[in-house]
C-alpha cells in the first residue's frame, strides 16, 4: 500500500512521534493507523526502557495545593536537561502527578522504598486475619503474598492505577512520558501534607 503525507501527518498529530518513525509504523502496519499507532507505542516503550539508566540531574520541584487548602504536596522529579524540566508538557505532567499524590496517598515512589518493618507488619496482619477466616494452612502464604501485592498498588505510588486514567498505573505513564520526551525521567520523592494529620 503506498503511504501518502496525508496519512503520516495524521499519525504525527495523534502520537507526537517523528515523521520517519510514523512513515515505517505505516509501512509495518499496511497503512491501518491503529496497528500503527500500537507500532508507535511498543517501539517507545522499548526506547524509554533502554534510557532508564541514563543520569537524571536535571528537574523541577513543584507544589501542588489541593482546592480547599486541606492537601499539599512538594514534589521532586528529574529528567536529564533542563530544555525538557521548562517545557510546558513536563510542568503538566509533574502537576498531574502532584495531583494523584493529592488524591492517592501513596506512603513511597516504588515498592522497594517501603520499608521492611512496613511489609512485614502488613504480612503478619494478613496472615492472622487468614487464619480466623478459616482458611487451610497450604493456601495461607499464598493469600498473605496476593494481599501484600495489593497493599503495594495501594501505597506505592508506581504501582498505583493513574487517577486520570484507570487503565494505567503511574509506572506505565511514567513509561510512556518517558518515551515521548526522548529522555529518563525519575520520579524522585515526594512529600504529602494533609491538614490534621
Amino acid at each position: 500500500m503506498e503511504i501518502k503525507a496525508a496519512m503520516v501527518s495524521e499519525l504525527r498529530a495523534m502520537t507526537g512521534a517523528g515523521m520517519m518513525d510514523c512513515k515505517k509504523a505505516l509501512s509495518e502496519s499496511n497503512g491501518d493507523m491503529e496497528k500503527a499507532v500500537e507500532f508507535l507505542r511498543i517501539k517507545g516503550l522499548s526506547k524509554a526502557a533502554k534510557k532508564a539508566g541514563r543520569e537524571t540531574s536535571e528537574g523541577l520541584v513543584l507544589s501542588y495545593i489541593h482546592p480547599g487548602n486541606r492537601i499539599g504536596v512538594l514534589l521532586e522529579i528529574n529528567c536529564e536537561t533542563d530544555f525538557v524540566a521548562r517545557t510546558d508538557e513536563f510542568q503538566n505532567f509533574t502537576r498531574n502527578l502532584a495531583m494523584h499524590i493529592a488524591a492517592a496517598s501513596p506512603i513511597a515512589v516504588s515498592r522497594e522504598e517501603i520499608p521492611a518493618d512496613v511489609v512485614d507488619k502488613e504480612r503478619e496482619v494478613y496472615r492472622t486475619q487468614a487464619r480466623e477466616e478459616g482458611k487451610p494452612d497450604k493456601v495461607l502464604e499464598k493469600i498473605v503474598e496476593g494481599r501484600v501485592e495489593k497493599f503495594f498498588q495501594e501505597v506505592a505510588l508506581l504501582d498505583q492505577t493513574y487517577v486520570r486514567d484507570p487503565d494505567k498505573v503511574v509506572g506505565e505513564l511514567l513509561k510512556e512520558t518517558i518515551a515521548v520526551f526522548g529522555e529518563n525521567i525519575r520520579i524522585t520523592r515526594f512529600a504529602r501534607f494533609e491538614l490534621g494529620r
